[in-house]
């Protein structure tokens, strides 16, 4: 069997995924419903696969990838995001995450997911794989200006597109208002814009609106 952990902040996720992986290979051997509970996890139990949730409290979920890879470098990641592919997943790969999936796939799709992921192998779109060729040639250059950003200038980035507020966004992320505060002036600098009306402009041209938070 393939022992499984399943970190989602949401216990309905949790719950209908381990219904999808009940008469599998697969066999649930843990849980995690925020980002230190996953560490937790991945300290204290003995696993093959974590299905992560890129979104949930108390941690970044690109750095906690990085973290968990650095931790346990054999332990196979497959982010199971409602974040679509363009938003997030070429970072999750980089990251170290060895798959990415969407929460609208079907069910079957999921579990050939895992098993790729499972036996070594890595579970991505062709885009997304077209996309991680085409920036590993040389002299790849260019591209759009999001890009530059970093996966912290990222985070608060979509969630200044997402309509919240840089104290929101402080409270949100458990970090001080000054430090949001800089790294808003630092991604709009880098994206060469001056407000967040010309951000929210951009992410809707670039299909990069995140969906609405539903625990707002």
């Amino acid at each position: 069997m393939t022992r499984v952990v399943i970190a989602d902040d949401h216990a309905i996720v949790r719950e209908g995924l381990e219904q999808i992986l009940a008469g599998t290979e697969f066999t649930v051997v843990g849980e995690a419903s925020d980002g230190q509970e996953t560490l937790e996890r991945c300290r204290d139990t003995d696993f093959d696969v974590l299905v992560l949730d890129l979104s949930m409290p108390k941690r970044n979920g690109l750095d906690l990838i990085k973290q968990i890879r650095t931790e346990k470098p054999k332990l196979r990641i497959l982010v199971l995001s409602m974040h679509e592919e363009k938003q997030y997943a070429i970072r999750a790969i980089r990251a170290g995450a060895s798959g990415y999936l969407t929460k609208e796939s079907a069910s079957a799709q999921l579990l050939a997911a895992m098993r790729k992921v499972a036996a070594g192998g890595a579970y991505i779109s062709a885009a997304v794989a077209e996309q991680l060729a085409l920036d590993a040639m040389p002299n790849a250059a260019g591209g759009p200006p999001h890009k530059l950003l970093s996966n912290r200038e990222y985070q608060v980035f979509q969630l200044l597109v997402g309509g919240r507020s840089v104290s929101d966004i402080a409270d949100r992320l458990n970090l001080s208002i000054k430090t949001i505060s800089t790294h808003k002036a630092r991604l709009l600098e880098k994206m060469g814009m001056t407000s967040t009306a010309e951000l929210v402009h951009y992410a809707v041209r670039h299909h990069l609106v995140e969906p609405p938070d539903l625990d707002s």
